[in-house]
């Protein structure tokens, strides 16, 4: 067992505590008095470092929020005949699609980023203990099993 694995082997053993849930959300709604105290009490470069990093937080979420936003609107689907006459049952009907164009975009740069530095690995299974070696029973009753002969390299 590593030695940092202690706190995860006790819980998996014991469980945690049963008002544990209550507690981590207490804390967290704690978490923002903390950040605005900070924020009004550092002075000088740590005021400027902690105000940056702020920033950069707003920046990230507010794209976020206009990604999602941009993902649930619809728009009119724009390959539609408008030469043909269109029946009266299908007037009421929205020709349109989600758009999502800016998460896939997103993920095409995420797929070509990644696909840039993948390198093929070879698949190599490991050989277990009881493949690679043979037990050798000896002994004058073939009791003792000490002895083992190998039979894969």
């Amino acid at each position: 067992m590593p030695q940092n694995e202690h706190i995860e082997l006790s819980i998996k053993r014991k469980g945690v505590r049963w008002d544990k849930p209550e507690t981590e959300r207490k804390k967290e709604a704690r978490t923002f008095k903390k950040i605005s105290q900070k924020a009004q009490k550092l002075k000088g470069i740590k005021a400027k470092f902690f105000n940056r990093q702020r920033r950069v937080e707003k920046v990230v979420m507010k794209k976020t929020i206009k990604a999602h936003e941009k993902k649930m609107v619809k728009t009119p689907d724009k390959n539609v005949d408008t030469s043909t006459a269109i029946p009266a049952y299908l007037l009421d009907r929205d020709n349109s699609n989600r758009s999502k164009i800016l998460s896939n975009m997103i993920k095409q740069k995420r797929k070509e980023k990644a696909g840039k530095w993948s390198v093929p690995i070879p698949k190599v299974r490991s050989v277990g203990e009881d493949e690679a070696f043979k037990v050798i029973l000896s002994g004058k009753r073939k009791k003792k099993s000490w002895k083992r002969m190998v039979t894969k390299v």
